[in-house]
């Protein structure tokens, strides 16, 4: 893919790629998000639903295969292309949604969502956006992409209680299978054929995963949802305290969201054109420092939440453009996949973790420690982050 200045606008196929891309990953997604507020309550009319840990091992068992397969689908989609891997990814992704739609116990639900998560196609999907994208505008095209995975969650929140009430877990678990089909359809149909894998050989990939550039990246997207996994631990329970019942929180989500967007896209614009996109990258973890510092400042009705939520959602949605798309511009041009799946992997860890820790700072010292342990973290990335990355200077 040739460069380009950040003046010059986005081709139509790189437009069309990009939406076509984001399509394809909030399809995805989709079918994760639907579950969330509703998959606990509906598991327990299988048989062994009232054993609660394997409720929450069922819901989780989509992540085990994620973190593990995540590096193999990325080497694989170097050595064999990126149309093929994502292509049998969704297969899988389909095949264990509608075996879980035939579920009547929750072992066959657990097996199901191991299934599920071995269709590990994110590193493979964004590798592919990265190659069929000018680099002066690859960011754009991993913004459209976090974007539709900000709507796709937002939707969710509001649309799944009344999809599992209408469907029930089996119709919802059928209608996520059909998505990933679609899904497949769309990347057949309409992404541009992929660049031929690289003839180059491949790196050895203790390169890839000891790059000192690489590795600072990885550690934030680590520190990024481990954040974000957090965040959920608490401000449910914290807007239920203070009034929201759970069927309108998504009336602070969705605006927090939204206006997150409207911030998030001139933002990468205006520092790509003129660039200042390091700039942004560290003001987007300042973002994120300030939001915890106040969750910290709690009791606060939900309207203040949602203030702090939109100035978490503003450097969240930033960096989930901005790191992704250096990360294809620092990995060798051999090993972008391999670069990704590391990156993915190390995500999913962030987003385990998130969760672990959250939970734990919680029940041992109150609510209150999980912002400001998390707070910390982000006051060491934001360190880290004043080093240069020696990325190209249409990145800074």
């Amino acid at each position: 893919m040739s460069h380009a200045s950040p003046l010059e606008p986005m081709t139509a196929a790189e437009r069309r790629t990009g939406a076509v891309l984001a399509a394809i990953f909030g399809l995805r997604m989709l079918g994760l998000f639907l579950l969330l507020p509703v998959f606990a309550l509906l598991a327990q009319d299988l048989s062994g639903g009232e054993n609660h840990a394997l409720v929450g091992f069922a819901l989780g068992a989509y992540g085990i295969t994620q973190a593990l397969l995540q590096i193999p689908f990325g080497i694989a989609s170097d050595r064999w292309g990126r149309k093929p891997v994502i292509v049998a990814g969704l297969l899988l992704f389909a095949g264990g949604s509608f075996l879980a739609a035939a579920a009547t116990d929750l072992v066959t639900l657990i097996i199901a969502r191991i299934i599920q998560g071995a269709g590990a196609i994110s590193a493979a999907v964004t590798a592919l956006a990265a190659d069929l994208t000018r680099e002066a505008h690859r960011t754009k095209v991993m913004a459209m992409i976090g974007a539709s995975i900000g709507l796709v969650f937002a939707g969710s929140l509001v649309i799944a209680p009344p999809l599992a009430a209408w469907l029930g877990l089996s119709g919802l678990f059928l209608l996520i299978g059909v998505l990933a089909l679609i899904a497949i359809g769309l990347l057949l149909a309409a992404v541009p054929p992929a660049p031929p894998p690289s003839r180059a050989p491949l790196p050895p990939f203790r390169q890839v995963f000891w790059d000192a550039r690489l590795a600072r990246l990885n550690l934030g997207v680590f520190m990024l949802h481990l954040m974000q996994t957090a965040l959920w631990v608490v401000v449910p329970a914290h807007l239920v305290a203070h009034g929201l019942p759970q069927h309108a929180h998504w009336s602070v989500y969705l605006p927090a969201l939204l206006a997150s967007f409207a911030i998030m896209v001139p933002a990468i614009i205006a520092a790509e054109r003129h660039g200042r996109l390091t700039f942004v990258y560290r003001g987007a973890i300042g973002a994120l420092l300030l939001a915890e510092i106040g969750l910290l400042a709690a009791p606060t009705p939900p309207w203040a939440t949602g203030c702090v939520l939109f100035v978490f959602f503003t450097g969240f949605n930033i960096l989930e453009a901005i790191q992704p798309s250096w990360i294809s511009r620092l990995a060798p041009a051999a090993a972008k996949g391999a670069a990704l799946g590391i990156y993915n992997t190390v995500q999913s860890a962030g987003l385990f973790c998130g969760g672990a820790l959250g939970g734990w700072l919680a029940q041992r010292y109150g609510a209150v420690m999980v912002p400001a342990v998390c707070a910390f973290f982000a006051f060491v990335w934001l360190l880290s982050a004043l080093a240069p990355l020696g990325v190209s200077s249409r990145a800074r």
